[in-house]
């Protein structure tokens, strides 16, 4: 059984934005893998994603090379990205907010201010069967192999995203 995942606000479809710090690195890795597995799921026409920042300093640009180099080793196509920054209508526009680590989850939180629905926003690693509730590290001050322990954290807490997701869309 995977975790639950908040009501989707419009029936027969769900958004899901991810959160990190600059939108280079964990955040659009996490939006790569999962828009790649709602595919294979079958799932692509129901489910939105997108990710953000909570800093602005890379709005615009593209992913961090390592992460799109060690997305494209793996198969996944990471060209499309282009970093941007959370603001308040991220939380009308999506269903669930998932920060990659407990300072980007307070700063989600205290943007989203009186907001109801705090249920909304949670850590990614929520749904993680391994350590859920974890942390996911940020890659990048270090060197590649702190980018392909991002992706294994990344593949495993996603397909147990779009098992929740499914569950979700499947009581709509």
């Amino acid at each position: 059984m995977s975790a639950p995942v908040p009501p989707a606000r419009a029936p027969g479809s769900y958004a899901v934005a991810l959160v990190c710090l600059g939108n280079i690195c964990r955040s659009p890795m996490a939006d790569v893998v999962l828009q790649e597995r709602l595919a294979r799921a079958g799932l692509e026409d129901r489910v939105s994603v997108a990710s953000c920042g909570t800093g602005d300093w890379h709005v615009g640009h593209p992913m961090d090379p390592r992460a799109a180099a060690t997305l494209q080793a793996a198969g996944y196509d990471p060209t499309r990205h282009r970093a941007q920054t959370l603001d308040a209508t991220w939380f009308e526009r999506f269903d669930l907010l998932l920060a990659m680590d407990s300072a980007n989850l307070a700063d989600v939180r205290e943007l989203r201010g009186s907001t109801p629905e705090p249920e909304r926003a949670m850590l990614f690693r929520s749904l993680d069967p391994v350590d859920p509730g974890g942390e996911v590290p940020d890659p990048y001050y270090g060197g590649d192999a702190g980018f392909e322990e991002v992706l294994a954290m990344v593949e495993r807490t996603t397909d147990a995203l779009v098992r929740a997701l499914t569950d979700e869309l499947d009581r709509q």
